[in-house]
């Protein structure tokens, strides 16, 4: 019986073999081709339906190569929320202290940062990117800073991702402001 099952195979059948093989191989892919041709489908020119995306932006301008948002801070911080800010605060709590006389942690106490000078924080070591950073710590830079740190001011040492909402950036920015000696207006 098994002098049957493992009989000694010729060239020519093995050939056959392998033939079978390819022309299915050969149909498969044939037949793929020709329902393509047959049941062509073109997509259409406009959407079935529009996306719209309300956005603070209120003009951009290009110089060079780079181009340049322009935020309606007012507009802005009209919809943030203190109350909501303390509650975002809370995963910035883990390196950052917002309390009168709060101590340094991984990074600077943030109490009366709005209006304060970037990196100038007493007894903090900045990046060499924040100490060389010639501004102030405004409504304008803050929300800037906060949507993608490493992105807004390269070589910052701030492993934070950012917010993305602008509600989020907007209410921690007014409860960064009101733990402050002196809060600054809001625009």
């Amino acid at each position: 019986m098994f002098k049957i099952i493992f009989r000694k195979m010729d060239s020519f059948e093995i050939n056959k073999i392998v033939a079978a093989i390819l022309m299915v191989a050969l149909i498969v892919i044939g037949i793929g081709k020709f329902s393509d041709i047959i049941f062509h489908v073109e997509k259409p020119k406009t959407p079935g339906y529009a996306v719209e995306v309300e956005q603070v932006t209120t003009a951009s301008t290009t110089t060079g190569n780079v181009v340049e948002e322009k935020i309606d801070i007012a507009v802005l911080m009209a919809m943030g929320d203190v109350a909501n800010g303390e509650k975002i605060f809370k995963k910035c709590a883990a390196c950052h202290s917002i309390i009168k006389g709060g101590k340094n942690k991984i990074g600077p106490a943030l109490y009366n940062v709005v209006g304060r000078k970037v990196g100038e924080a007493l007894d903090y070591k900045y990046s060499k990117a924040l100490a060389a950073y010639d501004k102030e710590w405004n409504f304008e830079e803050l929300n800037g800073f906060l949507k993608k740190p490493a992105k807004y001011i390269k070589g910052t040492k701030m492993a934070y991702a950012g917010l993305r909402k602008e509600k989020d950036r907007a209410s921690i920015i007014k409860y960064l402001n009101q733990n402050s000696d002196k809060p600054v207006p809001l625009p």
